[in-house]
C-alpha cells in the first residue's frame, strides 16, 4: 500500500539544504495548531481526573463526554440529537481515515469524492479503501466552492465536503449545503462535512450540515454525517476529542466496527474534553484572537478576512520558489498550496496558518510582506 507524502515532511525535504537567515528567529505558519494556552478549566478537569488512567476507556463514550457533545450541538446550532445519532471519537482524524474504510468494505469498486486542495487524510482513507477518487476542485473561478457534476455524483459511494475548508478558508452557506443533503438523497451516496473549523468563524455563526438536513425535511439524517473537534475552538489538540454524528443506521454499525479500532479516549481527557465541549465562552476568546490576526493581515498583506478558519490562501507568482525563498532569507515556513493537492490544485498559493499571538503574527506577515516586494 503506498500512501503519499505528508505535506510537511514534503516541505522538510525541501528546505533540509537551506540554510535560514540566522538575523531572523525561526518561525513557521505550517500547522493548523492553535500556540495559545488551553484553558484553565480544561487543564483543572484533565488534572481533576487523573487517577482514572487505572480505568479501561468504553469505546462508546462516558455519559459526561456524551452529554456534553449534545449539549454543544443544542446551544451551538440547536440541534436535538440523541445518543444512537453521535458517537465520541479520538479526535477526527482516526475518522477520516477508518470511516471509508467501514463503509466501503462491502462496495465493489467504491467511488470517493472531495475537495481539491484537500487534508490529506481524505487521500489516505481513499487509499486504504482501494477507492477511485473524483475530485471536487476548488479554484478562484468557483470562489474556492466545491462544483457539482451530477454524472459524477451519480457514480458516488462516500462524498466528503469540508466547510469551513482548509486550505482555502471558503465557507458554504446554507443554500449550498441544502443542495448537496437534497444530492445525497437523490443519488444515495453518504455525506460527510468535515466542520472542525465551524467555530471559528469571524462574524456570524455558521450552520452545520445536519441544520441543512433537517431544513430540506431529512430529520433523521439519512445518508447524513458531520464531524467535528474540540482541537481548534478549545486551543485543545492534545486532548483527540471529535465526534461524528447524524444517520442513526449508519452510526450502529460503525460503533460495533469501533470496539475493533481499539481508539477510545483514556477517562481523563473525556472529563477534560467533556468540560471544553459544554462551554461556549471561552470559545469566543479565540475567536476574537483570530479576528485580530486577520486585521493585522489586512493591514500588513492586504488580503480580506475569509468568514472562518485561521488560514489564509495567499496568492504567489509560484509557491514552491517562494515558500523556498521566505525560508532561506526571513527564517519563516509556510505550506506550498502544490503540496495540499492534486493535478496542479493549489499551484500558485501557500497556506498561512495564523495560529500565534498578535504581535508573532505581525513578525511573520510583515517577513511575508518583505518577500513579496522583493520577489
Amino acid at each position: 500500500m503506498h500512501f503519499e507524502t505528508y505535506p510537511f515532511e514534503k516541505l522538510n525535504t525541501l528546505l533540509q539544504n537551506i540554510t535560514p537567515n540566522s538575523d531572523y528567529t525561526s518561525l513557521s505558519l505550517t500547522i493548523g495548531e492553535p500556540q495559545f494556552a488551553t484553558p484553565k478549566f480544561i487543564l483543572d478537569a484533565l488534572n481533576k481526573h487523573a487517577t482514572l488512567l487505572n480505568k479501561y476507556p468504553k469505546t462508546i463514550g462516558e455519559n459526561i463526554l456524551r452529554d456534553a457533545m449534545l449539549k454543544y450541538n443544542t446551544e451551538r446550532f440547536g440541534l436535538a440529537l440523541d445518543n444512537t445519532q453521535i458517537i465520541p471519537t479520538f479526535g477526527t482524524r482516526e475518522v477520516l481515515f477508518n470511516f471509508p474504510q467501514f463503509l466501503l468494505h462491502d462496495v465493489d469498486n467504491p467511488v470517493m469524492v472531495f475537495p481539491n486542495p484537500f487534508y490529506q487524510i481524505y487521500e489516505g482513507a481513499a487509499k486504504a479503501c482501494r477507492a477511485e477518487v473524483i475530485y471536487l476542485n476548488l479554484t478562484a473561478s468557483n470562489h474556492f466552492q466545491p462544483e457539482i457534476d451530477e454524472l459524477s455524483l451519480a457514480k458516488a459511494d462516500f462524498v466528503i465536503l469540508n466547510s469551513p475548508n482548509n486550505p482555502t478558508s471558503s465557507v458554504m452557506q446554507m443554500d449550498a449545503l441544502k443542495k448537496w443533503v437534497e444530492l445525497a438523497l437523490k443519488y444515495d451516496f453518504v455525506l460527510l462535512n468535515d466542520e472542525c473549523y465551524a467555530d471559528l468563524y469571524l462574524d456570524k455563526p455558521l450552520p452545520s450540515l445536519l441544520n441543512a438536513s433537517i431544513e430540506v425535511g431529512n430529520e433523521a439524517f439519512k445518508n447524513i454525517l458531520v464531524i467535528n473537534s474540540v482541537s481548534k475552538r478549545s486551543s485543545a489538540p492534545g486532548l483527540r476529542s471529535g465526534f461524528i454524528a447524524g444517520d442513526a443506521d449508519i452510526l450502529s454499525q460503525y460503533m460495533v466496527y469501533r470496539t475493533y479500532v481499539g481508539c477510545a479516549s483514556p477517562l481523563p481527557l473525556q472529563h477534560a474534553a467533556a468540560v471544553a465541549w459544554a462551554d461556549q465562552k471561552h470559545v469566543i476568546i479565540f475567536r476574537e484572537k483570530y479576528k485580530k490576526n486577520f486585521a493585522v493581515a489586512k493591514d500588513i498583506l492586504g488580503v480580506e478576512s475569509p468568514e472562518a478558519t485561521f488560514y489564509i490562501w495567499l496568492k504567489v507568482d509560484d509557491e514552491i520558489a517562494f515558500a523556498t525563498k521566505l525560508y532561506k532569507e526571513y527564517n519563516l515556513k509556510v505550506i506550498p498550496g502544490s503540496f495540499l493537492g492534486r493535478n496542479g490544485q493549489g499551484k500558485g498559493y501557500v497556506r498561512l496558518a495564523l495560529v500565534y499571538e498578535e504581535a508573532l503574527t505581525k513578525e511573520a506577515l510583515t517577513r511575508i510582506k518583505l518577500c513579496l516586494e522583493n520577489q
